[in-house]
């Protein structure tokens, strides 16, 4: 948080940590920027707004901390920014989001807030209703908030004057057509509001940072915004759904946006040049999927000779080895791959689409680069039983990479998957704190066959037998050394409570 006075625009990442990853959010857990509230800050004061941004998260601000802080900065319109790390992050945020948006309402009730982010766009009427918030955004936000912010600074309560907006109207819940996407990126949302940030406390994933154990400093960027894949465990275009067909989209056809390369690496040099930066995460969905844009970015990193530590998501049908050897010149180390699952018969079920040949064939490619693998695996997939599970973790155990991601199947709001799990009756947690992956009270989805806590324990133990085999610990001993070795006991020694696993 910068500066002091009053503003017009106060824009809050909400503080959770604790409460999402349990003990593994004291030292274990990545503390990542705030992309979304650093691009629509931009994107604000791009238009003569003031803005600022108060990160509870990093900041480590409870709820009481986080108002008063509110208070003090008098802001003409709060927006509490319910976008996580990643797309499916959106909803566990959602407690805390929501008890700020209480706290300010009943200690100061004169205060306008407004809700936005992933969760909330995917299910806007049930979040004004729900939340003690003032308005509700129901799209990715930049349009409305700026809409609104020129209707409260001439004194007007003309709220059918702003897109996509959810607002009360003499107790009756009403909504605008929807607002347009940001389609201008370079020129109207051209980056991070790195300085409105407390860019010291931000600390990377501990594997990303395997080779040094030095995680700080660090930060993510965009490269691209949306995804064209149509995954129906994914809940990426949930925000970006109701301007798609504004912005001249066709029915049924993703929106997917870039940065030009000039843009991109203007914000790296920043990063690079006045934070210090070397460890960056590039948060697009698919980074790996159009190369001329990736190589493009990849030269302009190159030409500078940046010695950085970055990590990217890759899907196993995307790359080459032309494509994988610029990415490693460019120092990307890490590329995290949606493998999913190990069977043909579950992934198709849920429209995750590539030939089963391509899951290895992708794996040795990575590997013969010296590229270092994130293998991201899910549990629990409606058509996933004992043996498709099993078959997933021994694949796992066959690819060996360097890190691995296993996580629980979940219905978030705004996939296809949620519908689908309302329409079949599948039960769903009963708080959105419990989508966490790490929670106590976490909730899978229940297969065709298999319940909720079969699933929550098959993970969990598979965790374990992964992390702690000893091809995997020998693997990284060569790799990384000792010290990473000893990194990676104390985190797998580290427990945590499960309600619906019985532990």
């Amino acid at each position: 948080m910068k500066g002091s006075g009053e503003i017009d625009l106060l824009l809050i990442n909400p503080g959770n940590r604790n409460k999402a990853y349990q003990s593994l959010g004291d030292d274990l857990a990545a503390i990542e920027p705030p992309v979304w509230s650093g691009l629509i800050a931009q994107f604000i004061r791009n238009h003569g707004f003031s803005v600022d941004i108060i990160d509870a998260n990093a900041d480590t601000l409870s709820i009481e901390e986080t108002v008063i802080a509110i208070q003090n900065r008098k802001p003409l319109l709060t927006a509490i920014v319910a976008y996580g790390h990643n797309p499916s992050a959106s909803t566990q945020v959602m407690p805390a989001a929501g008890a700020i948006c209480s706290a300010l309402k009943e200690d100061s009730p004169e205060f306008k807030t407004i809700l936005l982010g992933g969760h909330v766009a995917a299910l806007p009427e049930r979040t004004l209703a729900e939340e003690n918030a003032t308005f509700v955004a129901g799209g990715e936000g930049s349009y409305t908030l700026l809409d609104l912010l020129k209707v409260l600074k001439s004194n007007s309560r003309q709220y059918g004057n702003v897109r996509g907006l959810w607002y009360r109207d003499d107790g009756k819940i009403k909504s605008t057509p929807p607002a347009p996407l940001v389609t201008s990126l370079d020129e109207e949302m051209p980056g991070i509001a790195w300085d409105l940030l407390p860019m010291d406390k931000y600390r990377a994933h501990n594997w990303h940072c395997f080779e040094t154990l030095v995680r700080q400093p660090y930060a993510a960027i965009y490269t691209t915004l949306g995804c064209p894949f149509h995954c129906q465990f994914c809940c990426i275009q949930a925000p970006f759904r109701d301007g798609e067909a504004v912005s001249g989209y066709k029915p049924g056809v993703s929106s997917y946006r870039l940065w030009k390369p000039e843009s991109v690496i203007s914000q790296i040099d920043i990063l690079v040049n006045k934070y210090n930066v070397r460890n960056i995460k590039i948060t697009d969905e698919i980074f790996a999927l159009r190369p001329k844009h990736v190589i493009e970015i990849c030269d302009l990193i190159i030409s500078r000779n940046y010695d950085l530590n970055i990590w990217a998501y890759a899907r196993v049908d995307t790359l080459t080895e032309v494509l994988l050897e610029k990415m490693k010149r460019a120092g990307i180390h890490w590329l995290a791959l949606g493998i999913e699952s190990a069977s043909a018969r579950v992934r198709d079920d849920t429209h995750k689409g590539y030939r089963q040949d391509r899951i290895l064939q992708s794996v040795n490619l990575i590997k013969n680069i010296d590229v270092n693998i994130v293998g991201n695996y899910i549990f629990g997939l409606p058509e996933d039983d004992s043996d498709s599970m099993q078959e997933t973790l021994d694949l796992a155990l066959e690819i060996n990479a360097e890190w691995a991601n296993f996580y629980c199947a979940m219905a978030y709001p705004g996939s296809r998957l949620y519908e689908q799990a309302l329409q079949e009756g599948w039960k769903l947690p009963d708080n959105w704190g419990a989508y966490s992956q790490y929670a106590e009270d976490t909730l899978p989805l229940p297969t065709r066959y298999l319940s909720a806590g079969d699933v929550l324990r098959f993970r969990d133990n598979a965790f374990q037998l992964y992390f702690n085999s000893a091809s995997y610990l020998e693997m990284i001993r060569k790799k990384f050394g000792q010290e990473t070795i000893n990194h990676i006991k104390a985190m797998s020694s580290k427990s945590i409570k499960r309600k619906y696993a019985g532990s």
